[in-house]
């Protein structure tokens, strides 16, 4: 499934800084080829301005609305816009002439270059090719099929973080008003183990600065996180903190560009002059490394009484087992687990010392291990420990990868949703909730593969692209008596189908919502807690396109009619009814039509931010105790992280380029430094196949076909892209507490192309292993 030849790839030396002239000359390079000189100056010159429409790539905050520049965008919005506002439309003609079967064997990369689903698509049983049917047929044969079930509990809603307040709120309710709390949704995957580690021990579970804290930081703390390819914009937050005195502190095994240097477009110093150096230390941590770090910075503050001592005692409980337990830290146990010596070490805690506010801002290099949620709460503690919440400059800033990823769980998208939400839908709409919890993410793929669900809705997102263990996600999915797919353009989800399979076309963010009533508008909310409002410029794409909302109202009126007297045609008609609803439901959204309305919107409370207190069991910020949880390497094997090109964002492949890490051409490489390779009798450039077997369980898995590109990574580690690398994350490898993939912790071998029988073929993997090779393949074995 590659629609490249790999003689073309090219390896170049990895960059030393970020944006600049370049990102300028891509951006307009991709617009230009899929929208067209009008369209490209129409939809970027309206994007994250507080009258336009809210970027669906990352879910970085915007300015105030005064201090927002012309161009307010990054390289990869103007390509994720490209990507939604290109004038290719994929046709009925277009699915007539392509059986699924042949579409499913081009490359992710392919399939999102054909351009705009026209209209509704239907896969009937036994079928080859999609064919058109008409909205009404599609709504009658959904709710057909969802009435037929043995239990409500037999349907899987997934959700991915694109969807709007609106849509997502809709949703949560068709799914509670049918009668299941199966609600995973991309979180699952990503962001969970923070949402559980913060609830815990703050008591909630989002960031707790705003924009202007970033700004205002003497420190901030970067671990696992690379900014520059994953959310741009924060880049120029991180330069304005620097021009306002802040130092940075970075923590991630490989030194992405974005944490060097950043060269603003916006400004003459970016374009032709030197940029700005962001980080002013960098620790290459070993993967996995981070709950013993941030165990031994917590041992130095101690050791010298860095403590906000009036804080600890007013505002959290815990602090003297957390004392004790990091005092006794094992520093050999530490330098193994991290790579780093104690003199790094130190010098990372002097900085963490020497600092009066401190912000720590984290991705998914720190949420998708198996000890993740440990690892958070280590860092919280960090925070308790110098009082470095609810205060100016201070906080926890967990950034989020996704648009609305963050909005859809305010909206009740989770499958264990507080009894409180239960209870304010029940007093709204008049029917009590279920209030089992429902299924998450990996929960929902055990349930498709063990028989125990027959029917998927998916809205937005690619969900056997982003999951784990893709052959058991995709026979799983096969399993199913139907899928349905909301979304805008071609994706490898619609090919791995049910017996009946629909695709569902959507409006996107770009694209005019025009209702009954009117026009409307949808909301979303960023990364700290600020919620505003979002109106596309475009004519859709087709006049048979629907919204998220017509779509999701559409299916429920046919599954659930009047069952508990719910207005779904009122609220398809006028999204202020939707949004009226919300304010009498959602905590914190009260007034929401009005607040929405303001530019730039409104922020929604959050109580360790706003006023020091913690809605815990104790009604304090809570400090916790972990062991340091060392993930042990059997020789000749290396810990994986999967990570993104700089030219995708989650599934979406825009391109071939990877240009910061020095890669062209191609993807399927996997980065491993120098003496690794030399150490496993390989070299630079040799093709190899990354083999993998889960403890708990005798398969392997492998993904056959990376070359190795020598890079400066910690000894013992690689990296390579996903999701060409998730065959080889077992399903039942997961985060404690959290069930969140450990994508950043796999422990693999590299074997010539060609040798192993788990990679007989591309795209499978053999099921079974022998005897013999499970004995060959040492197991990765955790030391607490």
């Amino acid at each position: 499934m590659r629609d490249y030849d790999e003689a073309d790839l090219k390896i170049d030396k990895p960059k030393t800084h970020a944006a600049g002239p370049v990102a300028v000359a891509v951006s307009m390079k991709r617009a230009l080829g899929h929208m067209g000189p009008v369209r490209t100056a129409k939809t970027l010159l309206d994007l994250n301005q507080a009258e336009g429409f809210d970027c669906m790539s990352c879910a970085w905050p915007d300015p105030d609305p005064g201090h927002r520049h012309a161009a307010e965008f990054c390289e990869n919005g103007a390509k994720a816009v490209a990507e939604e506002a290109t004038t290719t439309r994929a046709t009925p003609e277009f699915f007539a002439a392509h059986s699924i079967a042949e579409l499913d064997s081009k490359s992710e990369h392919w399939l999102g270059q054909q351009g705009r689903i026209t209209h509704p698509m239907v896969k009937l049983p036994g079928g080859r090719f999609y064919e058109p049917i008409d909205w009404d047929d599609a709504f009658r044969l959904i709710g057909e099929q969802l009435r037929s079930l043995n239990s409500p509990d037999e349907a899987i809603f997934y959700t991915s973080g694109r969807a709007s307040n609106e849509s997502a709120f809709v949703y949560q309710l068709f799914a509670r008003a049918f009668g299941t709390n199966n609600l995973p949704d991309c979180s699952n995957m990503c962001h969970e183990s923070t949402s559980i580690a913060l609830q815990e021990t703050i008591g909630i579970g989002k960031a707790s600065v705003t924009l202007q804290d970033v700004y205002d930081a003497e420190l901030i703390v970067l671990a696992g996180q690379n900014p520059g390819t994953n959310h741009p914009r924060m880049l120029s937050a991180l330069e304005k903190a620097k021009q306002n005195g802040a130092k940075i502190l970075s923590i991630n095994p490989l030194r992405e560009a974005g944490l060097v240097n950043f060269k603003n477009p916006q400004t003459p110093r970016g374009m032709v002059g030197p940029g700005t150096d962001l980080s002013d230390f960098h620790l290459p941590i070993r993967v996995n490394g981070d709950l013993a770090l941030f165990q031994a910075i917590g041992s130095l503050l101690v050791e010298w009484d860095s403590i906000d001592h009036a804080f600890v005692e007013q505002y959290t409980t815990g602090f003297e087992s957390w004392r004790d337990n990091v005092t006794a830290v094992d520093w050999d146990v530490v330098t193994a687990s991290t790579g780093l010596s104690r003199h790094q070490i130190t010098e990372a805690a002097q900085m963490l010392r020497d600092s009066k506010a401190t912000v720590f801002c984290w991705a998914m290099g720190l949420t998708q291990h198996r000890n993740a949620v440990a690892t958070i709460k280590e860092l919280t503690n960090l925070a308790f420990a110098q009082g470095n919440i609810g205060k100016p400059g201070a906080g926890l800033l967990p950034v989020r990868g996704h648009s609305n990823v963050q909005g859809d769980r305010t909206m009740g998208i989770w499958e264990r949703v507080p009894d409180h939400f239960l209870d304010s839908i029940q007093a709204e709409f008049g029917f009590d909730p279920p209030r089992e919890h429902g299924l998450d993410t990996v929960d929902s793929i055990r349930a498709m593969r063990d028989g125990k669900a027959s029917f998927f809705l998916g809205l937005g997102g690619n969900f056997v692209q982003a999951t784990p263990d893709s052959t058991v996600t995709h026979l799983a999915m096969r399993r199913m008596a139907m899928t349905v797919h909301i979304s805008t353009k071609i994706n490898r989800s619609h090919l791995v189908t049910g017996d009946i399979a629909l695709v569902l076309p959507t409006l996107g963010r770009t694209e005019k919502d025009v209702q009954a009533t009117g026009e409307q508008w949808i909301s979303v909310e960023d990364s700290t807690c600020s919620v505003h409002s979002s109106r596309g410029p475009l004519k859709p794409a087709s006049d048979l396109l629907k919204s998220e909302v017509a779509i999701l109202t559409g299916i429920a009126e046919a599954a659930v009619g009047d069952r508990h007297g719910i207005d779904w045609k009122g609220m398809r008609e006028n999204y202020s009814t939707i949004r009226s609803h919300i304010s009498r439901v959602v905590n914190g959204c009260e007034g929401y039509e009005v607040n929405v309305r303001r530019p730039g919107g409104f922020v929604l409370p959050h109580p360790p931010r706003d006023s020091r207190t913690f809605e815990t069991k104790s009604g304090r910020g809570e400090f916790t105790t972990s062991p340091i949880d060392v993930l042990h390497v059997p020789d000749g094997h290396l810990l994986l992280q999967t990570l993104r090109s700089h030219d995708q964002f989650n599934t979406t492949i825009y391109g071939l380029s990877d240009r910061y890490r020095g890669i062209e051409g191609g993807r399927r490489v996997v980065f491993v430094h120098r003496e690794d390779i030399a150490a496993l009798g390989f070299q630079d450039g040799d093709i190899v196949d990354l083999l993998t077997r889960w403890e708990d369980d005798d398969v392997d898995r492998c993904a056959d076909g990376f070359r190795i590109v020598e890079y400066d990574t910690p000894r013992g580690c690689a990296a390579a892209y996903y999701p060409e690398t998730n065959p080889l994350v077992p399903l039942d490898s997961t985060a404690t507490d959290s069930n969140c993939p450990t994508s950043k912790s796999v422990v693999i071998q590299l074997v010539r192309t060609g040798t192993s029988h788990a990679c007989a073929s591309e795209g499978t993997q053999d099921r079974v292993g022998s005897d013999e090779a499970h004995k060959n393949h040492p197991q990765p074995r955790h030391l607490s």
